[in-house]
């Protein structure tokens, strides 16, 4: 693939291999709204995704609802300006949120039609065949899981979707759905940083009168760990919280140890999810090639994190001792 700057970028694995780290395309496509995209939002988007590959990145994260839409549609720009890319990377979607539309709140929509309706369109917007893996975005009350079911066997038959997954979904929640599907839910993507620490805390909290104020649900990195679904975090780098300019205790030790392992911070709060042994699987979001650069040892470099180290960066984010 030759970018607008001409360099021609490295080979990278095989759609399957979903490797260390995904990024996350919701900064692509301009504006949070219904205006359409210029050759310099597609421009933007070709250099966001020459960083990723050039990290050795090879899953692309969306969703039908990013930029209205707009963030398929670039990215499948960028595909049709590098041929044999799609072969190579392994495309990652979402569907069942419904954004507000003149009167019409948002709303969450796991409609068999809509599951339907909702894939056909991000297959025309990314110009592509296949989705390598589709998650449900949001849990929708009102679907009955016979009814996701029955799409989602549709489009795995049709040849449309190769894997399914969900996102912010907890083990109970899968496992209800899973039940009545032939096919594995292979992913949960959830938002877990430094920042949103209770996917972490939830295990320690136990037995204590904190416990009440962590809301993620319990159970859900063992079921997932148990039955092979990758955990993916989302908002991983935790908006910059940790590394702008903005100082914070948590910050200082990122810093230091930033240093001390010869790597940037942002790799650090990677490793940090990284070192988990669920195996936690990061979505880097940012649409900034230098901040997608930096994070490219935690793609290729095992977590450098000692025990210790990982401890400390906690504690300092926690602002308070443990339980």
């Amino acid at each position: 693939m030759t970018g607008p700057t001409g360099r021609t970028l490295p080979e990278v694995p095989g759609a399957g291999d979903n490797g260390r780290v995904v990024y996350g395309c919701m900064g692509l496509g301009g504006g949070w709204d219904e205006t359409p995209y210029t050759a310099a939002d597609i421009d933007h988007a070709q250099a966001a995704v020459e960083a990723a590959l050039e990290c050795g990145i090879t899953t692309f994260d969306h969703a039908d609802i990013y930029r209205f839409g707009k963030s398929e549609a670039v990215f499948g720009e960028v595909l049709s300006r590098a041929p044999g890319l799609r072969e190579r990377i392994v495309l990652q979607t979402k569907c069942g949120i419904r954004l507000p539309q003149g009167d019409r709140p948002g709303r969450y929509d796991l409609r068999a039609d809509t599951i339907l309706r909702r894939v056909e369109e991000s297959l025309t917007r990314l110009r592509t065949d296949v989705i390598d893996t589709l998650l449900l975005h949001r849990p929708d009350p009102l679907a009955a899981p016979e009814e996701i079911a029955k799409a989602l066997h549709a489009l795995h038959g049709q040849g449309l979707v190769r894997r399914f997954g969900v996102s912010n979904m907890s083990a109970a929640q899968i496992a209800h759905l899973q039940a009545r599907l032939d096919v594995p839910l292979t992913v949960d993507q959830l938002e877990m940083s430094l920042a949103r620490r209770d996917w972490v805390e939830a295990g320690v909290l136990v037995n204590t009168s904190a416990a009440a104020q962590c809301g993620f649900p319990a159970g859900t990195l063992e079921h997932c760990t148990d039955h092979d679904i990758e955990l993916q975090a989302w908002g991983a780098l935790a908006r910059g919280r940790y590394t702008g300019d903005e100082p914070s205790p948590a910050g200082e030790v990122l810093q230091r140890l930033a240093r001390r392992h010869d790597t940037t911070p942002e790799t650090v709060l990677l490793w940090w999810i990284q070192r988990h042994p669920a195996r936690v699987v990061p979505v880097v979001g940012t649409s900034r090639p230098d901040r997608i650069r930096a994070c490219r040892d935690a793609v290729v470099r095992e977590p450098g994190l000692g025990d210790e180290e990982w401890y400390e960066l906690w504690i300092a984010a926690r602002g308070a001792p443990l339980p």
